[in-house]
């Protein structure tokens, strides 16, 4: 089997194990099924950005330089909640974007990966954001009614909460043992006194499973940097966006847009 297209980031569902979908042209592939198989994913040299256009290179963040410099998507908000200014009707780069983005309900979370770590999100993508990141579990935190708010409520528990994943000690599962819950009673705790009304009621621990025939110990990065560059391997499983093999981990979301050919045998 030969597809070919650009690369997007794994669709996930959740359930008792984590099921994955890769979209590359006009077909649709089931992840799990493939697990002991051999995959091959081979790079043409080209991109496509979010814009649409086949660029030679891309910028940051898969973007090209002119979207990645105009563009609302590639705004520094997106990093950086908390600096947003929707609420408060100013413009980044496209105001009506922003407000669609920035002006509806966002969650504060915690999330156990190799440590616990606070993070933000719209409501509408949990759970995808905890299992594109990989977390062993996840728990809401806070429901506020703005991007800015959470944000503001990221930054104050940061002195206390990792706000990054260490993706090599997730993908070998080593995890804290900390208590998750018991983190989020701590958080309630460090809250500033104004933050402290959006506090999630009934807040409960998510678990998640992720498809993984062989645990690895060594983590090795492959990547496609140069035209005809290619990893391959038996697929050993999924987790967060990365594709396992015997020879190495491929980070399929930071190859967003990488114009490809893949081959399962």
């Amino acid at each position: 089997m030969q597809l070919e297209g650009p690369l997007r980031k794994m669709s996930t569902y959740y359930g008792e194990e984590i099921r994955y979908t890769l979209r590359l042209g006009d077909d649709l592939l089931f992840m799990n099924a493939l697990l002991g198989r051999n995959i091959e994913i081979s790079f043409n040299g080209n991109h496509t950005c979010f814009c649409g256009h086949l660029v030679s290179e891309v910028y940051r963040q898969n973007f090209c330089r002119e979207c990645f410099f105009t563009k609302p998507e590639a705004s520094p908000t997106i990093m950086k909640p908390e600096l947003s200014q929707a609420h408060l009707g100013i413009e980044e780069r496209d105001l009506e974007f922003e407000k669609r983005l920035q002006l509806q309900p966002h969650y504060v979370y915690l999330a156990k990966t190799d440590r616990i770590k606070v993070g933000v999100t719209r409501n509408t993508q949990m759970p995808f954001r905890w299992m594109d990141q990989g977390a062993k579990s996840a728990a809401i935190l806070l429901e506020v009614p703005n991007r800015y708010i959470a944000g503001e409520a990221e930054v104050a528990l940061k002195n206390h909460f990792v706000d990054k994943t260490s993706w090599q000690a997730m993908l070998k599962d080593d995890s804290t043992d900390e208590d998750l819950m018991e983190s989020i009673e701590t958080a309630k705790s460090l809250l500033p006194e104004h933050l402290k009304q959006f506090i999630f009621k009934d807040s409960v621990e998510w678990y998640f499973n992720y498809p993984i025939k062989h645990q690895i110990k060594k983590v090795k990065s492959m990547n496609l940097k140069a035209p005809d560059d290619r990893v391959q391997g038996e697929l050993w499983g999924i987790r967060g966006q990365y594709i396992i093999t015997e020879n190495g981990v491929f980070n399929v979301r930071s190859h967003s847009g990488f114009m490809v050919k893949m081959k399962v045998t």
